[in-house]
């Protein structure tokens, strides 16, 4: 079973693309509804809600993790994997490696929470891979609470990303990171305000694609995963409109369990 977490429901996302990528593997999902959204908190605080959703996740019988939370990649990733002995798989080294593989000029460009951005860790990741690469990066603390809440076409919405995105299109990026799995529930209004030849960056499609191509390399570990293409879906808070934005992500009718952790 693939043990799958994040502050909300944005990870959903990693969901669907995992799904699509590995449709027989069975799935474990734990969203932290009740603490979103984790890019407004402390480091501290945000490693320890991570190690309490992992350890939820490896109750419910997970043999391999997937942080489908930037943030909490930031915070906590390469301790997380120095703590539990299974596989454990963050979203911004695939998405780094990604972006610089189609990026044209290597201006690029990083979207994520206050937290994630303040880290340094996409600047870092990217400079290490290459140090000629020029990194912009914008906090956008609003566009997790407009996501959860499923403001997809409001005009506010279109205002705040414009706004947003507007130091990175002065800077003529060409490549833009979603450095944050909710992010992607907004793509067409992103796509569409930082324009059509900035490619984006899908921080859930590479993770997905790295966890199938990680599988391949060590068929061992994918002989430990449940194979019945089963997901359960927990939260710590659940209301109608997270269970409608569920829907929307999925394209189908989930049942969000409420659980504490």
């Amino acid at each position: 079973m693939i043990g799958i977490f994040d502050s909300g429901i944005g990870g959903l996302t990693v969901v669907k693309a995992l799904t699509e990528h590995l449709p027989n593997c069975d799935m474990v999902y734990f969203g932290d509804t009740a603490r979103t959204p984790y890019g407004t908190k402390s480091p501290g605080i945000v490693a320890e809600y991570a190690l309490h959703d992992i350890e939820f996740l490896l109750h419910k019988g997970a043999k391999l993790i997937v942080l489908a939370c930037n943030t909490a990649s930031a915070a906590a990733g390469e301790n997380i994997r120095k703590k539990f002995d299974v596989p454990v798989f963050e979203v911004i080294s695939p998405a780094v490696e990604y972006s610089l593989r189609i990026s044209r000029k290597f201006r690029i460009g990083v979207i994520g929470t206050r937290a994630t951005v303040d880290s340094g860790i996409y600047e870092k990741k990217i400079r290490d891979i290459n140090p000629e690469a020029k990194v912009y990066t914008a906090a956008c603390p609003l566009l997790v609470p407009l996501a959860e809440e499923g403001w997809i076409k409001r005009p506010e919405t279109n205002m705040i990303v414009r706004k947003y995105l507007h130091p990175l299109k002065v800077r003529q990026i060409d490549t833009l990171i979603l450095g944050c799995t909710h992010y992607p529930i907004l793509k067409k209004t992103i796509q569409r305000k930082i324009g059509q030849r900035v490619k984006l960056v899908d921080s859930s499609l590479t993770m997905a694609q790295n966890v199938k191509t990680f599988l391949e390399k060590y068929p061992e570990k994918y002989q430990m995963l449940s194979k019945n293409g089963k997901t359960e879906f927990f939260v710590s808070d659940v209301t109608e409109q997270l269970e409608k934005t569920a829907r929307d992500i999925l394209r189908k009718r989930v049942r969000l369990e409420h659980v504490r952790v």
